[in-house]
């Protein structure tokens, strides 16, 4: 699977060969749109399918809340999204011009 590139010295590619389009990490299996679209529908149904078990399986909650069908989905969600939101925040707050230690220089 080697690649032509052409010419070294002039860049020129010879005549009849097309460059190959794609960078070469794009052949990464999880980069594929068919791939992605796969785990998204795989994650669904594990998704769904503990929820499910929930109906079929008594829980027993601590919380008059925490015994509600799927609640442990919805808690999980909410809590993801409350980290990243917190992560975004803070990346906010702590960030630093790009030349931060460049104006500190002492020479």
């Amino acid at each position: 699977m080697s690649r032509d590139t052409g010419d070294r010295e002039t860049g020129m590619i010879p005549q009849g060969r097309q460059p190959d389009s794609r960078p070469p990490q794009d052949d990464a299996w999880l980069a594929r749109p068919s791939t992605i679209r796969l785990l998204w529908w795989v994650f669904a149904a594990v998704l769904a399918l503990s929820v499910a078990a929930e109906g079929v399986f008594k829980v027993k909650g601590y919380f008059g809340l925490d015994e509600w069908l799927g609640f442990g989905a919805v808690y999980g969600f909410l809590a993801c999204l409350a980290m990243v939101l917190v992560a975004k925040a803070l990346g906010w707050v702590l960030k630093r011009k790009a030349d931060y230690y460049a104006e500190r220089r002492d020479d």
